[in-house]
């Protein structure tokens, strides 16, 4: 397929961030090609020796980025796998938290056959947190019909506002006020919303000061500080010194779990939860509490530009817990900043294999749908980006909110720069011995892309080609994509890889993200073991799509009422502001 053809609308100007002195600062796209965007040089597909990557520009495919690594290990650490993250680590879909069973992180612990043992927080009450748009939607269509015309629209308020009231009730007064408390600490502690200077400084005790006490708002109806209500139960509250730990703190108690497990102490004290036979008869690690330590944060230092389609870039505040709030962007010697500060801490923590995945261009999610054509032949960018139900014709730049091609540019320039940040991270300390690697999901994402490169081959760089998907998704009808999700009323007509929130991955494609963090583990020597047994399985290692596929239900059967035009999911945010209060996790107060 060609690029349609470029809107006659002028591209007005935004300027970049101020340059920093050690980071320079994104650039614009000028005539042909795009600047500040992955490159690849003629020989695209050799990699270029200690970097990982084919060329200045291109996706790092090699995820040692061509520094080996001497490695010599005894016995196997008590935790064969920890996650620290954000709402894409705790499973996040449709504007709520609620399947942790189905995050990436669970989903490789069930093909590690070590299931049984992995922890993770539960959120299963009313549909999860905050609001779930997938229940809503199914509520509406089961008592509004599939469509919803004008005359229908008091009753269906009338109905959505005590949907939300009841969820409201139940996470602010109800049951799920008061989570329950363990002295065991998580493996997966992802937070949704958070990002690098959350990671470093919020703990239980800090979530907690946060929460004012609960109101019964007639208008907002939307729970309040969903995020840090997220955090009580995502991180150690028991006993009450453990309240103090951040995500990173938690993560360092696991790793000091090394050597023989309390559970077999000859005094006879321990948790008793991890057990010899647990493991297959293996003996313990006594170097390593953790295996394998997966760091996937930095989304949310960018991600609410596409929410709020605004661009504010960091400033004086952007590391303190009460005034970043109001930045959308970091900047990218910001963002390197606390990316140090964070990495200093996990090398601190005794994990025998640390991955971290790199930022995704945020840009590339349907909650922000380019109109108007590309900007130009060969752009990678469309002149205005807007929510996903306005149309092409629908448009207008001076009634309704958006953003500039050139604004997605630099937000995607400087995400770049976050990730080059990030594999200069790996790359120290891979020289300096350790097994450190990195899962370049932005390069992900661009090969799943579809309006950015799929449909536009003259906006291909030489690096891009399609990623292969599993064989058990090419055979559903349609194979899913990367468009936003609608039904035909009575199956999925189009997406499947994006949930109902247009920002956060269907369960499938937590899968395929779960497939390519397999692989790195594979690289790194970790052993896969069958469920029942313990027997390590054989190359290659492959996720159980049709498991995954059986347990999607946006897959086998979305709402019915999210129909080409996705009338009632603009609706939903018009009248009742759904994906605004959903997704801005608390920010700026809301």
């Amino acid at each position: 397929m060609t690029a349609p053809p470029p809107a006659s609308a002028p591209r007005p100007a935004t300027a970049p961030p101020p340059a920093s002195p050690s980071i320079p600062s994104p650039t614009r796209e000028p005539a042909a090609p795009d600047a500040g965007t992955r490159r690849a040089a003629p020989e695209a597909g050799k990699e270029r020796a200690g970097t990982g990557r084919a060329a200045p520009g291109a996706p790092y495919t090699d995820p040692t980025l061509g520094i080996p690594v001497s490695t010599s290990w005894r016995g196997e650490p008590r935790n064969r796998l920890v996650a620290l993250g954000d709402s894409l680590t705790e499973g996040f879909q449709s504007c709520a938290v609620f399947r942790t069973d189905l995050s990436y992180p669970a989903i490789i612990a069930h093909e590690l056959g070590w299931s049984a043992h992995f922890r993770h927080p539960s959120y299963e009450g009313c549909g999860g947190l905050p609001l779930n748009l997938e229940l809503l939607l199914r509520d509406l269509e089961e008592h509004c019909g599939k469509d919803l015309d004008w005359w229908d629209t008091p009753a269906a308020l009338f109905r959505a506002r005590r949907f939300m009231d009841k969820v409201e009730d139940y996470w602010e007064r109800g049951a799920g006020c008061a989570p329950a408390t363990t002295t065991a600490v998580n493996h997966n502690l992802a937070v949704f919303g958070w990002d690098l200077r959350d990671a470093l400084d919020k703990s239980a005790d800090v979530c907690r000061k946060m929460i004012g006490a609960p109101r019964d708002d007639l208008v907002r109806q939307m729970v309040g500080n969903p995020g840090e209500r997220a955090a009580l139960r995502a991180l150690p509250t028991r006993p009450p010194a453990a309240g103090a730990l951040t995500q990173v703190g938690a993560a360092r108690l696991l790793g000091e779990q090394t050597g023989e497990r309390q559970d077999e102490r000859a005094d006879g004290e321990g948790s008793g939860e991890d057990t010899r036979e647990g493991r297959g008869g293996r003996d313990p690690d006594p170097d390593h509490g953790i295996e394998t330590l997966i760091v996937f944060l930095g989304a949310n230092n960018a991600l609410s530009s596409v929410i709020e389609l605004d661009v504010t870039w960091s400033g004086p505040g952007y590391d303190d817990l009460r005034e970043k709030g109001k930045y959308t962007v970091w900047r990218p010697e910001h963002f390197a900043s606390e990316l140090r500060q964070l990495a200093d801490e996990i090398g601190q923590i005794r994990a025998r294999h640390v991955i971290w995945c790199a930022v995704p261009h945020v840009t590339i999610a349907p909650i922000a749908r380019g109109v108007h054509g590309k900007a130009e032949p060969g752009s990678r960018y469309f002149p205005y980006y807007t929510r996903p139900w306005i149309g092409d014709s629908d448009f207008d730049v001076r009634r309704d909110p958006h953003l500039t091609g050139e604004q997605a540019r630099d937000v995607d320039a400087a995400i770049d720069q976050y990730n080059d940040a990030m594999a200069d991270v790996v790359r120290a300390a891979r020289r300096a011995g350790r097994d450190w690697y990195l899962l370049d999901t932005a390069g992900l994402l661009d090969r799943l892309a579809c309006r950015r490169y799929f449909e536009d081959e003259a906006a291909r760089p030489d690096w891009w080609s399609p990623y292969p998907l599993p064989r058990e998704l090419r055979a559903l009808d349609p194979v899913p994509n990367s468009r936003f999700l609608l039904s035909d009323g009575e199956r999925r007509s189009d997406g499947g890889l994006f949930s109902l929130d247009g920002v956060h991955p269907t369960t499938v494609a937590y899968g395929i993200l779960a497939q390519e963090l397999m692989g790195v583990m594979r690289t790194a020597g970790v052993e896969f073991r069958t469920p029942y047994g313990g027997d390590p399985r054989p190359d290659p290692v492959r996720v159980d799509f049709q498991r995954l596929v059986r347990r999607d239900t946006l897959i086998n059967r979305p709402p019915a009422n999210v129909t080409s035009g996705l009338q009632i999911i603009g609706w939903a945010d018009e009248a009742l502001d759904v994906l605004g209060r959903a997704l801005w996790f608390g920010r700026k107060g809301k």
